[in-house]
């Protein structure tokens, strides 16, 4: 945080934390986050609250997110469409299988944590590999839960991309089905080329060009929502990253300026 807090970067307008790493912190890195947490917007962005789980939720672990959140005023917290944990965690997030009961399942443990959290959730649709037990398509299991848990939608464009290249599917059309009155904020990351028909989310490269393409679909469907970089690995200079900050920023502005240039000629007819 030393570096960050002596060269404040300007493109960068929020940051996303783990609250995982953040519940209990004091001293010294607990008056570092605290800095940060009163000069910019927060996001929290949950590991391991396993949504999907067959054990009982850990009310314990979302009280101490709860508090968390409202010590800092954060303004959204957002966990995965997944889960990571039984008796102990898995270490990787396993995918829910595409059923009604799933959806059932899942959206009713999403309104206990809203009820417990006393806010809305956002829930990211995640990268998965293989779908056990598959009775719906992702994109009405997705739709399914965030209309009965009535919660947000972290909506990640590299998750998309990656799926439809591994499960055969078309991108766009993917992310026009979502709804885009429930996005709260986007995701945009880097993945790995194991093979043409085989991509693996990693957080851990650059952003390739059909991924920003399918920002700027985002954008279109959903208007300009905040966007945060994710980089979790082979990090580069920060140079680097905020060059990537920087290419969100003018996609941004550019669908900003294409919008008012929309209502200007509205206004003028």
């Amino acid at each position: 945080m030393g570096p960050l807090r002596d060269n404040p970067p300007e493109p960068v307008d929020f940051f996303e934390v783990a609250p995982e790493n953040w519940i209990g912190i004091g001293g010294k890195m607990g008056k570092d986050f605290r800095y940060f947490t009163e000069r910019y917007p927060f996001v929290a962005h949950g590991l391991s609250l396993s949504i999907g789980s067959p054990a009982p939720l850990d009310e314990t672990f979302i009280h101490r997110v709860k508090r968390l959140l409202d010590e800092h005023n954060i303004r959204c917290y957002s966990e995965h469409l997944s889960y990571c944990s039984d008796d102990g965690h898995l270490y990787d997030l396993m995918p829910i299988p595409f059923t009604e009961e799933a959806v059932h399942y899942v959206a009713g443990r999403i309104r206990r944590v809203q009820d417990i959290l006393e806010r809305r959730i956002a829930m990211e649709n995640v990268s998965y590999y293989a779908a056990p037990g598959k009775k719906m398509e992702e994109i009405d299991f997705l739709n399914a839960v965030l209309e009965e848990a009535d919660c947000d939608l972290l909506l990640d464009v590299n998750n998309i991309y990656v799926n439809s290249i591994n499960h055969r599917y078309d991108a766009e059309t993917f992310l026009k089905s979502l709804p885009a009155e429930r996005v709260a904020y986007f995701h945009i990351a880097g993945h790995y080329d194991e093979a043409d028909d085989l991509k693996i989310d990693t957080h851990g490269a650059a952003i390739i060009d059909p991924v920003w393409s399918l920002l700027e679909t985002a954008y279109q469907h959903c208007g300009v929502v905040p966007t945060l970089l994710e980089r979790d690995f082979n990090i580069p200079p920060l140079p680097e990253l905020l060059a990537e900050v920087g290419h969100i920023a003018r996609l941004q502005d550019k669908w900003n300026d294409g919008q008012n240039e929309n209502i200007a000629h509205g206004n003028h007819a």
